[in-house]
């Protein structure tokens, strides 16, 4: 029977987590990229910073979704560190309603309010508009669904009559820091095994409120939960860079500070609390009904508490906080060894939204762009390299890029690949098909950069050169060529609504017709002997090669702003 019940218990925990991942993405999902403007714009000192991550944790309920989605958004560059932290404070507010619902959950009997729930749920998810409202209705109906069964569970086991557990908790002296500092520890260890803040919760609340458990212990628990919670965002900013691990350690280390503070004033600290909502832990008169009513309330209350306090505390050293983590995280590479390396996207896409993880690969593709820019730039160079050695060298960097390009298109594809296979809006699966072409035609591009570099370089072996004129339109046709690069990475930067593509389509228009010219007039120069055929060959397929160029460049315009795709 005690099997049973202890299956019965897991399950709920299972169907909890379960509960409040689909709650907390739906919300997420019907916020869309509303969150992302909150977060990018709302954040201008500290105290704007910690109630847009106060607000934005209430919102989606889950501070660990709140905080991996800070970490992601200073991971590509829209929030400072300093900015943060300020939200991971706000987060770590916001996330003590989920205690409040929880401790409702176990005082009311909410099994006349969870059927409806399903039922209005299930007919709302068949519903292409009303799907997200109804996967939020699923998500909470098994959220308070579970909290009922490990309520139930709970009275089954009996705890209360259960002589062994009242003994293995007596055996702790409560009044000791040693005994609080074990159980600190064992929530912290817990939350990080299961991932999810909710079930540790859950599970001190129904220890709590059979009595078995003292409050003290039940808190220290809960203290380790604050802690333990933290593993979330450091495991997702593994493979970010430098600024996105800080955030993540900040949020740690913020925590951690806390907890310590807390150890020092610990006993009076509880007592307060507990004297905030009416009750005496040092009392043994109350009864397992008024406990069941009583402690899953001290316990949020506590949570709120803590938090608040922590937060009011800690707000005004932001900047001391800020320099403890650039210090324990310094940068292990110089910005020349990062120039080749994904910058914004990983293989880690723990918790993340697929609106999220789309904001991050156009932050990689606009990254993608700027290199191609810079390879271009390597490629003008080329032209003008006297020096045999430092040609070669340059050449081979060119090559480099090239193999980087083609590498690059594969990971991003990659991962918009995993971001795919998520559920997504028509209009995330809109942005992800124009990405994908974006970065197919950005790669092209790479692809014409060698080829002139190549065309360079035969031209460098052949032992025969350019005449002035030659050299003077090359010039001229690299320059509207790297004005058309340039247009193209501010279209990749900026959003749709500032964008006017017509300067593209213009800058391609005088490529076009100055290839035109130039294809014309070499025709007559060598019919009159100005230079050789062959020469004029390698010289046309540099002014070739560049046109081409102009038209991919267009190319990726158009998919960044949602045109179709022309002929040519």
């Amino acid at each position: 029977m005690s099997i049973w019940i202890f299956f019965k218990i897991i399950g709920s925990l299972a169907l909890l987590i379960y509960g409040m991942k689909v709650m907390s993405e739906a919300l997420q999902k019907m916020a869309g990229s509303q969150l992302r403007h909150i977060l990018g714009t709302m954040t201008k000192n500290r105290f704007t910073g910690m109630f847009t991550g106060m607000f934005v944790t209430c919102s989606v309920q889950s501070s660990s979704a709140t905080t991996v989605m800070t970490v992601s958004f200073v991971n590509a560059g829209l929030l400072t560190l300093a900015q943060a932290i300020s939200v991971i404070m706000g987060a770590n507010i916001g996330t003590t309603l989920t205690a409040w619902i929880m401790s409702l959950g176990f005082s009311v009997d909410l099994t006349s309010v969870v059927y409806p729930a399903f039922f209005l749920g299930i007919m709302l998810i068949y519903s292409k508009s009303k799907r997200y409202v109804g996967d939020f209705l699923f998500g909470i109906a098994f959220l308070f669904y579970s909290l009922v069964l490990l309520s139930t569970a709970g009275k089954e086991l009996d705890l209360e009559h259960n002589s062994a557990v009242i003994d293995f908790f007596s055996s702790f002296d409560t009044g000791s820091h040693l005994t609080i500092i074990i159980f600190l520890l064992i929530g912290t260890v817990i939350t990080c095994i299961v991932q999810s803040s909710a079930a540790v919760m859950a599970i001190t609340i129904m220890l709590c409120s059979s009595g078995v458990l003292p409050i003290y212990l039940g808190i220290a628990l809960v203290m380790g939960e604050n802690i333990g919670t933290t593993a979330t965002a450091n495991l997702a900013a593994l493979g970010a860079n430098s600024q996105a691990r800080r955030a993540a350690l900040a949020h740690l280390v913020f925590n951690v500070i806390g907890v310590v503070w807390v150890m020092c004033l610990f006993y009076p600290f509880v007592d307060l609390v507990c004297s905030l909502v009416g009750y005496d832990p040092k009392s043994t008169s109350y009864t397992v009904q008024q406990l069941t009513v009583k402690l899953p309330v001290v316990l949020a209350a506590f949570h709120t508490c803590f938090n608040i306090t922590n937060t009011g505390v800690l707000i005004w050293f932001i900047p001391q906080i800020e320099k403890l983590v650039c210090k324990l995280i310094k940068n292990k590479n110089k910005e020349e060894d990062e120039e080749f390396r994904l910058r914004y996207i990983g293989g880690t896409t723990i918790m993340k939204t697929p609106e999220l993880s789309v904001l991050e690969a156009q932050k990689e593709i606009h990254s993608f762009g700027e290199r191609i820019e810079r390879m271009f730039g390597m490629v003008r160079e080329l032209l003008e390299e006297k020096d045999e050695s430092k040609f070669v060298k340059l050449f081979s960097r060119i090559e480099k890029y090239e193999g980087i390009s083609d590498s690059m298109e594969i990971e991003i594809a990659k991962y918009l690949d995993q971001v795919s296979d998520a559920h997504l809006s028509d209009d995330t699966k809109a942005k992800i098909r124009a990405m994908l072409r974006e970065i197919s035609e950005i790669e092209s591009i790479g692809d014409s950069c060698y080829n002139i570099a190549r065309t360079i370089n035969r031209k460098i072996k052949g032992k025969e050169d350019f005449i002035p004129s030659q050299y003077e339109h090359v010039h001229q046709m690299f320059e509207l060529t790297h004005n058309a690069l340039v247009q193209m990475n501010i279209t990749l930067v900026r959003h749709k609504d500032e964008l006017d593509a017509n300067r593209s389509f213009n800058i391609e228009n005088e490529i076009n017709n100055f290839r035109n010219q130039l294809k014309s007039q070499n025709i007559n120069d060598i019919n009159n002997h100005k230079y050789t055929y062959a020469i004029g060959t390698m010289y046309m397929d540099i002014i070739q090669e560049c046109e081409k160029l102009g038209d991919y460049v267009v190319n990726v315009v158009e998919a960044r702003m949602g045109l179709r795709q022309r002929g040519y």
